[in-house]
């Protein structure tokens, strides 16, 4: 047996944040050993907004993972909502001569192909190659080995605001943790919960969290477009408050209780009970039929899949995007939205569960914790991305001579 290697993940949401501890021992084999989640402090639409109540809730979540795990651990994969991401597809082409394409060759073209990338303020979060093509033949996974006269790449490049990843980078940083990679959500969520046909064959996972929806399109095995929408499950709880005219906690709790993305006529002879604000803690609660609560609820789970349609279709990789969709995180559990999505993106849905990982346990298993667990698969393997060792550390001014090495390092 080959020594364990401990790997870390935290989920930064607006919701809860969770974070996982796990034991590696080679072959995506991952045995998770401590685990915490609790209520999302400072965070909204996947931002931080309170840089102390954020830093505070992260400390708290790890303190308690580490201490279930027995250990301590110091850096982290990071999950990534905020920051409006976004993917571009890069081409790059370069000559190689007619020899033995070496791994000087793979990694010298990946590095041009991300130099291409325009960021325009923004921070650099994946740049996947999805494939390569030796003298224009179809795409291979790996060219290795293989003679040509050019070599070229195909890129997927996901980029985030600067602002919104420097704040998160600090906020973890002032909670002594190192960032060792930040990944974003969807992405994470597809590695732990897509089987390997669906990733081949062209799958969207659709990530619902409580401040955004996010999308991720995969196809031939690597994720070839990543989008986010800004509506996700705590809209729900702000209609519902409105519209009954109650306590946001309470909104959220009828919206776990009695919630259901389709209206049904049996709704409408079932009572439930609303407190409103302001009404005395002794006095009877106010009723209303469930099918008020699914009358508030439904035009905006409605809404929401609408525009991942409308962001599907204006993707330009719609027809890679197969006919078969993931529902993830914490919205996915709401009773009625699979059989809605399917209505809606008139495709194959089911239900998205963390695959291959261990020690999981009943409750930190479902949807809610696919982005999670993803992490920590992203930790083992990162697919072959294209980014520097250091990209999400502060950046240090170096000589001629570190430049040199640098050099060398990448090329022999």
């Amino acid at each position: 047996m080959s020594t364990p290697r401990t790997i870390a993940a935290l989920d930064v949401g607006s919701f809860k944040i969770c974070c996982f501890i796990a034991e590696s021992r080679g072959a995506g084999q991952v045995r998770v050993t401590g685990m915490s989640h609790q209520a999302s402090a400072g965070i909204r639409q996947g931002m931080v907004v309170d840089m102390e109540a954020a830093q505070q809730a992260i400390s708290s979540a790890v303190h308690s993972a580490e201490k279930m795990a027995g250990t301590q651990v110091h850096e982290m994969v990071v999950s990534l909502t905020g920051g409006q991401p976004e993917s571009q597809v890069v081409r790059r082409e370069m000559n190689i001569g007619g020899g033995s394409i070496r791994d000087m060759d793979v990694r010298r073209l990946l590095q041009d192909c991300r130099g291409m990338a325009a960021l325009n303020d923004r921070t650099l979060i994946h740049a996947v190659p999805v494939g390569y093509s030796i003298d224009g033949s179809p795409l291979t996974p790996d060219p290795r080995g293989m003679h040509g006269q050019t070599l070229g790449v195909r890129m997927t490049v996901v980029s985030a605001a600067d602002s919104a990843v420097r704040n998160l980078l600090n906020c973890i940083a002032r909670c002594h943790l190192e960032t060792r990679d930040l990944v974003v959500s969807p992405y994470a969520a597809g590695l732990a919960a897509l089987v390997e046909d669906e990733r081949d064959l062209g799958t969207t996972i659709v990530e619902m969290g409580a401040g955004t929806t996010s999308l991720a399109v995969f196809y031939e095995g690597a994720a070839i477009h990543t989008d986010v929408i800004p509506i996700g499950g705590r809209h729900v709880t702000n209609d519902i408050s409105q519209g009954l005219h109650t306590r946001i906690d309470h909104a959220e709790r009828l919206k776990t209780l009695y919630g259901n993305a389709i209206r049904s006529a049996s709704d409408e002879s079932e009572m439930i009970d609303v407190v409103q604000i302001g009404e005395d803690p002794d006095a009877s609660p106010h009723q209303i039929p469930r099918s008020h609560l699914s009358g508030i609820i439904a035009p905006r789970i409605e809404e929401t899949l609408e525009l991942v349609r409308q962001r599907l279709d204006k993707s330009g990789v719609a027809g890679l995007a197969g006919q078969r969709v993931v529902l993830t995180g914490g919205g996915a559990q709401m009773p009625g939205l699979r059989e809605l999505a399917g209505q809606i993106l008139d495709k194959q849905v089911r239900i998205g569960r963390p695959l291959r990982i261990s020690g999981l346990a009943e409750a930190t298993g479902g949807p809610g914790f696919a982005t999670c667990a993803g992490l920590l698969m992203f930790a083992i393997d990162d697919r072959g991305e294209a980014r520097a060792a250091q990209a999400h550390k502060p950046q240090q001014n170096v000589g001629l001579i570190g430049r040199l090495g640098g050099w060398f390092r990448e090329n022999f």
